[in-house]
């Protein structure tokens, strides 16, 4: 199971890199809030951050939060299936 959840951090992280490198880092850091998986349930993290914002049991909690986050920095939110791929990007910036 160890191996597994270090792979799908590594894919996670790899897609991470892909979406920044096509912004061209101009903008520098950004608010962007990831839904993923974590141990049992699902997690929050701002784009670029090891670090856990929230945990959460249900996919629908943590959507619901990287929403609000989303919202208030302008950012989007980027939704990942179990498998780690994206699922779905939302977008706050207006």
């Amino acid at each position: 199971m160890s191996k597994r959840k270090s792979w799908l951090r590594i894919l996670i992280e790899l897609i991470e890199v892909f979406i920044n490198s096509k912004n061209g880092n101009k903008r520098g850091r950004t608010w962007h809030q990831h839904v993923v998986p974590y141990e049992e349930g699902w997690a929050v993290r701002r784009e670029g951050n090891k670090r856990i914002t929230s945990k959460h049991r249900k996919q629908s909690t943590a959507i619901r939060k990287a929403k609000s986050l989303a919202k208030k920095y302008k950012a989007d939110v980027v939704i990942h299936r179990a498998s780690g791929g994206i699922r779905e990007r939302i977008s706050y910036n207006d």
